[in-house]
């Protein structure tokens, strides 16, 4: 009497498990249909300046701390103010964060501050403590 081998596979490959994936994506479409048509989006308007609306001053401090990885360099209206650099962190007036323009560039670790009239420099950044 032989084993007939050839019948046990078929039999066990015919009972394996299998994963339909079809209802599983329609599922997964429904929640982002439904997701989508319940959002709801608002314009941005162009007057924003990217700056947060502050109704009222939150605190005392006339500096305010930038840390940034790999800060390397700090220009302050063209001068070089990298040796207020501390750790990675720069500590910049108040009025230069309300009134003047700050552009930062991580990839090259740069911050280019241009500061509001009559403000010298040495004000604008201070070493952070």
């Amino acid at each position: 009497m032989a084993i007939d081998t050839r019948a046990y596979r078929n039999k066990m490959r015919s009972k394996q498990a299998r994963v339909n994936l079809v209802p599983l994506l329609d599922v997964i479409f429904t929640i982002l249909i439904f997701l989508m048509v319940t959002s709801s989006f608002q314009a941005v308007s162009d007057t924003s300046s990217g700056k947060p609306e502050v109704t009222q001053t939150s605190g005392t401090s006339e500096y305010y701390l930038i840390p940034m990885a790999g800060l390397n360099t700090v220009t302050v209206n063209g001068v070089d103010m990298s040796s207020y650099i501390r750790n990675s962190i720069i500590a910049v007036h108040t009025q230069v964060i309300d009134e003047g323009e700050i552009i930062i560039r991580p990839k090259d670790g740069i911050i280019i501050i241009t500061t509001p009239p009559g403000m010298p420099p040495e004000k604008a950044v201070s070493i952070p403590k």
